[in-house]
Order: structure tokens, then C-alpha cells, then sequence
């Protein structure tokens, strides 16, 4: 297993080989989630619960809050298996939950589950209603707070319909995104998500300043990350944003607040890990995403892949119908950096499937 470098150079990633990370999941819920057809993270109907199940899963190898394990419509597994097949294989020291706005509380003890006190966001067509100053000011006061014994940060999401949300973003800040943004499905309901976003966009006015257009069309996640990156600046943390162009969003929430205050930013503790399926997906361009930014980052992504199963659920995953989520493609970094080796890891997460 291997990975390769996006943006930057592999310095970064090289020299946390073999070093300890901490994992914080952060969930969350925006009603956008249940418009029909928007996103097929998770089960028709329960898309709020996903992030619930994705954080009992990650921490125990099994949920409670539902019979089974989340998958989409086409018996696509949740990401998590993976991210917990990395984990039994080489433990992150920490798991910790971000609680961003979840419907369902994680039924979880001893797991550190940080409580916020956020609802979850609204539908986007319909102003999000976000107080995103509060959030921001959160997610800097959390990560300046922080305290960790381990080398690095693996900060991860779990959002269904976050894609939408994040595509809403980055058209209202001002950035080029037609045809940049990954989708959980294989073929993206491209009809749906335009349409949901320009009338999020017509709430969006012109003298809006980068709070207000944020309250309107984000997310709870996006904006408290945005806040926990530019937080962890203050101090020597190592951050590692594990996801794909939701995370690239956070990265251009942060170019944007730094605009706005004439402001700079130290990013080289900062890097961004995704998957091999978003990476080289013909219908996203996070690269390109991330070349807006107006600071350097060094970006990566897992060379893993299914070939070495046979499982069909699994294989689907190579067929594009499922990319990233609860920071898989972070993991299998982590994975490629501690020897962990394909075969192996594949045989794991095939055993979660019976």
C-alpha cells in the first residue's frame, strides 16, 4: 500500500510514519439530507442516522441504534468499515466524537463524545440557519483548547447530503466549482443538487459578508472545522483533514475568513488525505479546488483499492458508487504509513461482511 501526493510534496506525510494519531469523527446533520434523492449516504428515509451509526461503528464493530450496519440502496457498506478495519490493525491512540448537530446521540460509553450544543442545520433551499460566527468561534476555541499526547490530528466527517452543502459553499464564497464536487453516487443526481443549490444561492445577497453567506448555505461542519484548523495554528498541532471536497471546502471556508481579515495562516501542519476513489474521479476535481487557495497544502491520497476481493460489495466501491466518508481516505494513509499491508487490510473489512 502506497499513496500518492496530490499537491505538495510527501514530506509531510513521510515523516508521520510510524507516529501516534488521534481520530475525531465529526457528525453531523443537515436537514438538506431529506430531499429526495439528494444522497445515497446511508438508508433511504434514515440519512440522519448515518452519522450516528458511522460513530457507534467506528468505535465498537458494531451499531445500536439501528439493526444493521448503514449501506446505500445498492448494498454499498458504510465507510467505516474501513476506518475500523485500520484501526484493529494498527489502533489509532484516541477516538473521539465531534458532536456537530446529530438528530440520534451515539449510544457510546467511555468513547470522549464532545457535545457542542448545536441542532442540526436546516435545508439549504431554504436558508440554513446557522448562527456560523457562533460555530466558527467554537471550533477555534476547541482546537486552541485541545490538548493531545499523540503526533498528529486525523479530523474526519460524516454528513449526508454534505457534498451539496459544501458545492453551495464554495459557489457562494466566489469559488470555480461546476464539475469539482465528488457525489456518493456512481452517477451524480447532478439535476437535484443544481437545483437545491441555486435556490440556496438566490437567499445569498451580494453585500452578504462570508458569516452571513455561511448561515445561509453550510453546514454545521464545515464552518466548526474551518474554525478548529485556522484554532490550531495557535499551537504546534499537526492536522490532518480526512476527507475529499467536503474538506477541501473547509480549506477554502478558512482562504476566505483570512481574506476577509487580511489575514495569513501557517499551513505547513496541515495537510489533506482522501481516497484513490476521489482522487481520480472523472465527475470531481479536488485538486483543483484545492489550487484556490491562496496558502500551500500538501494533499494525498490512498492508493488503496478492491482488486484483491471479491466481495461485490465491495467491488462496488472501485464501480465509484461510494469514495469517501468517516475519514476512510485519511486512514489508509495512516494504514500505508504503518505498513499495513493491502492483502491484509482487505481481508479485514471483507470480515465485518460475514
Amino acid at each position: 500500500m502506497n499513496f500518492e501526493t496530490i499537491l505538495g510534496s510527501s514530506d509531510f506525510l513521510e515523516y508521520l510514519r510510524g507516529k501516534k494519531a488521534t481520530f475525531l469523527l465529526s457528525g453531523s446533520v443537515t436537514k438538506t439530507c431529506e430531499i429526495p434523492n439528494i444522497s445515497q449516504a446511508g438508508i433511504p428515509g434514515k440519512l440522519s442516522l448515518t452519522p450516528t451509526l458511522d460513530a457507534e461503528f467506528l468505535c465498537l464493530k458494531e451499531v445500536r441504534s439501528l439493526e444493521d450496519i448503514a449501506q446505500t440502496p445498492k448494498g454499498v457498506p458504510t465507510p467505516a468499515l474501513i476506518t475500523r478495519a485500520v484501526h484493529e490493525l494498527k489502533p489509532f491512540s484516541n477516538i473521539e466524537i465531534l458532536d456537530l448537530g446529530l438528530e440520534v446521540k451515539p449510544k457510546i460509553d467511555y468513547f470522549k463524545i464532545h457535545d457542542f450544543d448545536l441542532e442540526p442545520s436546516a435545508r439549504i433551499d431554504d436558508g440554513a440557519k446557522i448562527d456560523a460566527m457562533a460555530v466558527f468561534q467554537a471550533g477555534v476555541q476547541f482546537a486552541s483548547s485541545y490538548e493531545t499526547n499523540d503526533d498528529y490530528v486525523i479530523l474526519a466527517e460524516s454528513v449526508p447530503s454534505g457534498t451539496t452543502t459544501a458545492n453551495a459553499t464554495a459557489k457562494a464564497l466566489g469559488y470555480s466549482s461546476d464539475g469539482y464536487f465528488s457525489s456518493s453516487f456512481k452517477n451524480n443526481p447532478s439535476d437535484i443538487k443544481n437545483e437545491t443549490i441555486k435556490n440556496a444561492l438566490n437567499r445569498v445577497l451580494q453585500n452578504d459578508d462570508v458569516f452571513a453567506k455561511l448561515s445561509n448555505v453550510a453546514d454545521n461542519m464545515l464552518i466548526f472545522n474551518a474554525g478548529f484548523v485556522l484554532g490550531s495554528t495557535s499551537k504546534d498541532l499537526k492536522v490532518i483533514l480526512a476527507g475529499g471536497t467536503q474538506m477541501a471546502t473547509v480549506l477554502l471556508i478558512v482562504n476566505s475568513i483570512l481574506e476577509s481579515m487580511q489575514g495569513e495562516i501557517n499551513s505547513s501542519n496541515i495537510a489533506l488525505c482522501t481516497t484513490k476513489w476521489i482522487n481520480e474521479d472523472e465527475n470531481s476535481n479536488i485538486k483543483a479546488l484545492l489550487q484556490q487557495l491562496a496558502f500551500p497544502i500538501n494533499a494525498y491520497a490512498s492508493s488503496f483499492d478492491f482488486s484483491e476481493s471479491s466481495h461485490p460489495a465491495l467491488k462496488l466501491y472501485d464501480e465509484g458508487e461510494a469514495k469517501e466518508g468517516v475519514g476512510c481516505g485519511a486512514a489508509l494513509c495512516y494504514a500505508a504509513i504503518n505498513s499495513i499491508e493491502k492483502i491484509t487490510l482487505t481481508k479485514k473489512i471483507e470480515s465485518f461482511l460475514g
